[in-house]
């Protein structure tokens, strides 16, 4: 079995597409069929049943899948390792941000990276955090730099850069801001805007929530924090957004519960050989993590309090 075969194999299973996979590998799609043609030839089983426009794995197909992801990670691994050695940073990086972090964290720290090593192709994936946090563990991504998970992985070095201190924000001519002494409960009882329940940010105010004995049930949601603003800011509801989007169309409500803080950073794969261009990332990202120090203060006391 040829490497290639294989990427061509995982790229159908994880697109359930093969023109979908041709695009993605940047390969037409009758060479991906002839791929995937190879290969069940070498394993003399099929691996996909092809029904209609519908693309699924067949009981050799999803035998192979787990197989093939471990002998690329292997290769890939063996690559970078041997790569290392020379002290160059060059060749592709490949990592996911989400979009929220992606337009008001990271440009100017990749701005610097970019400059300094010019021979890393960078390939860049804009992915909600809880996708990018997959893509880390089956090997995808060498690095995400997205939203951190309540819970700690076993599998994942996790490591925290920034803090957003969220608030609960409504627009100026919305009726909460004539509210005295607003409670959660109260806040509870009108429309919201929310960022999607299986989020790690919905999480968060779902922990907060419980605290009180309290349930909530988005009006809408939606996983971008540009266009919950949006939505808030037209009077569809209220919304919990980071404080550095607060702007005129907005006002941050003073609701009578404790700040809530939402960690932002990056992840490996404990098992993953990283590149030297992943490292030099990584230092990039330490460095911003040394300035936002205190801010950390902050969050661990507020996370630690009952």
């Amino acid at each position: 079995m040829d490497t290639q075969s294989l990427q061509a194999f995982l790229a159908v299973a994880n697109c359930q597409s093969f023109s979908r996979a041709a695009e993605q590998l940047h390969l037409t799609q009758p060479a991906i069929s002839k791929r995937i043609a190879v290969l069940e030839n070498q394993v003399n089983s099929r691996l996909f049943d092809r029904i209609g426009r519908r693309i699924t794995l067949t009981e050799a197909g999803q035998l192979l899948l787990p197989r093939a992801q471990h002998i690329l990670l292997a290769v890939d691994d063996s690559r970078r390792t041997l790569a290392n050695l020379s002290g160059q940073v060059g060749g592709q990086l490949s990592l996911a941000t989400s979009h929220h972090i992606g337009l008001h964290r990271l440009p100017p720290l990749l701005r610097r990276y970019t400059q300094h090593h010019p021979d890393v192709h960078m390939a860049l994936r804009f992915l909600d955090s809880e996708q990018a946090y997959q893509s880390v563990l089956d090997g995808t991504l060498e690095i995400a730099i997205v939203t951190l998970a309540p819970e700690p992985h076993e599998q994942l070095e996790v490591v925290p850069v920034w803090v957003d201190r969220m608030c609960f924000v409504c627009a100026a001519d919305h009726p909460l801001c004539h509210v005295p002494a607003l409670t959660l409960a109260e806040l509870c009882r009108h429309a919201s805007v929310l960022p999607g329940a299986q989020t790690f940010t919905r999480a968060l105010l779902r922990r907060r929530l419980e605290r009180y004995g309290l349930e909530l049930e988005a009006s809408m949601a939606t996983n971008y924090l540009e266009t919950l603003k949006m939505m808030c800011s037209v009077g569809l509801g209220w919304s919990l957004l980071p404080e550095s989007m607060i702007d005129h169309e907005l006002v941050s409500l003073d609701v009578d519960t404790p700040p809530l803080y939402r960690p932002l950073g990056y992840l490996v794969h404990k098992n993953r050989t990283l590149s030297n261009a992943a490292r030099r990332l990584i230092a990039e990202l330490e460095q911003a993590r040394e300035s936002s120090a205190m801010r950390w203060v902050t969050f661990t006391k507020q996370e630690t309090t009952p």
